[in-house]
Parts: structure tokens; sequence; C-alpha cells
């Protein structure tokens, strides 16, 4: 991967995310590059050490891998202006969320979306403790596939999927679950401050409990209702807690919440795509 040549479309957060955590894996700043027309976004990538930082792209892209990371609402305006500046070689890498291959391609002026690789990446990345979720089309190239993985774990783990209805699921569970835990944590601190607990002292509270149960929860080979179980003593505290959460059916609003995003994924699919 040390050899290979990166050049981001779009220089927002998440593409700030990557790209640092691949300099912080030893990646060759000359080896990585940024087009966006943000002042801003220049800067930062300037400040983390990239020297090939442009406002628009080049006539002609010629680099192993090159990231889409531009909003939906712009992409089409966006990549049409990519039409003939890429290389046959280069395998494009999509964080474009809602946004399928097919289209991507035909924004791109492709003939086939055999080079694109979407990904559904979440917002702990810029903490490189992202959960990535790939899915590539069979006739990319191998070294392609590669590149893209390696890219994605240098902010944290990746999975592959094999259909791109599994990313609109993936969009509803990682990419927006961020949201639904810090809902929880905020929930859990406003609780506490209800209570008597300093906001600040309740705020720790909540956050780190949930840091350490997620690590927890990574660390161990048991099933998550297990570990819930370990915490339950009957008769106990926590218990009477999980047992109000699931009289107000908890679960159900889980799952009613997680369907919604699901379908918006492919709302936004049908609203942006080609």
């Amino acid at each position: 991967m040390s050899q290979s040549s990166i050049t981001f479309i779009g220089g927002g957060n998440m593409a700030g995310a990557i790209y640092g955590g691949l300099l912080d894996n030893g990646f060759k700043p000359d080896r990585i590059s940024v087009v966006d027309p943000s002042e801003a976004a220049q800067e930062h990538a300037r400040a983390a050490g990239l020297t090939r930082v442009y406002g628009t792209a080049p006539e002609v892209i010629e680099v192993d891998l090159l990231v889409l990371a531009v909003k939906p609402q712009i992409a089409s305006t966006v990549l049409a202006s990519l039409q003939g500046k890429l290389s046959e070689s280069t395998t494009v890498l999509s964080i474009i969320a809602g946004i399928d291959a097919q289209s991507l391609a035909t924004m791109l002026g492709l003939n086939n979306a055999s080079m694109i690789i979407r990904c559904m990446p979440n917002t702990p990345a810029l903490v490189n403790e992202g959960m990535t979720a790939l899915l590539s089309n069979p006739q990319c190239s191998k070294q392609g596939q590669a590149l893209a993985e390696q890219v994605m774990s240098a902010v944290g783990k990746t999975l592959w999927v094999s259909q791109e209805s599994d990313l609109d699921t993936v969009t509803a569970i990682s990419g927006s679950g961020p949201a639904y835990f810090f809902l929880f944590m905020e929930s859990l601190t406003e609780a506490a401050i209800r209570l008597g607990m300093p906001a600040e002292e309740a705020r720790l509270l909540a956050v780190q409990t949930a840091i350490g149960s997620a690590k927890l929860a990574g660390a161990s080979d048991d099933k998550l209702s297990q570990l819930r179980n370990n915490v339950t003593s009957p008769g106990g505290t926590t218990e009477q807690a999980v047992l109000s959460f699931e009289q107000a059916g908890l679960r159900s609003v889980v799952d009613g919440a997680v369907l919604a995003a699901r379908k918006r994924s492919i709302e936004l699919s049908e609203e942006f795509g080609a």
C-alpha cells in the first residue's frame, strides 16, 4: 500500500479522517492528493502534511485509488466534471451515501461499474474506531479491493457485503448508529442531572460507561445477551431497569428506527441516483 497513489475528491471531515489515518500508519504524504474547492479543506490537508492539494481536479487522473468523498446532493455535478479524466487502471472507492455503483458509473461517464467499490463508513472513523462495510463488483481487480480495504482499515474495522441492498441495512445500523448511542448517552446524562448530579459528572458517567461496555463487548466472545445477564442480578437494580426497558417496548422501538433509516437510505438512492 505504501507505493500506491490515492486522490481524494472532497476533503471534508471523513476524507480528513481517512487520509489522517493513512498518514498515521506510515503512508507517504506525497502519494496522497486532495481536491476540494474549499479553502478550509485545503488548509486542513496542508496542515496534516500533504502537499498535493488542489482546488480543481487535474485533466488526467492517474492514481491507483480515487476516493469519492462528496455529499450526495452535489455528486452529480462533481462527478460529471471528472468524466474522461480517469485512467482505466484506477479503482474508484465511493463513500457517497445512497448512490449505487451503476449510477456512479453513469455520473463518471464510465461504460460499466466494475472499477467502482462502494463503502459505508461511520463517524467514529474520526477517532480511528470506525466501522466500514465495503461492496465490490466481482469484476473489480483484487489489487483494487485490497487497497480499498487497507485504506478503510486505517480508520477502524471493515467487512465486505455481497449486495447493494446490504449497504442500506449497514447505513441503518452502523452508518446512522452512532447517533443512536449518542441519544442514549444523552438520555442517561439528562436522567442523572434530574436526579441531582452535576452536568459534567453526569456526562462522564454516561460516556465512560458506554466506552467501557463497548470495549468489554468487543473483547468478549460471549453473546451480548449473556453480557447483559452478567450485569443483571436477580432482584437487583439492573433487573428493574431492564424490565422497564422491555415493558416500554425498547426492542420494537429500535427495530422501527432501523427500518425507518433503511427506508430513507433506499429513498436517497432513488433521489440522487442517475
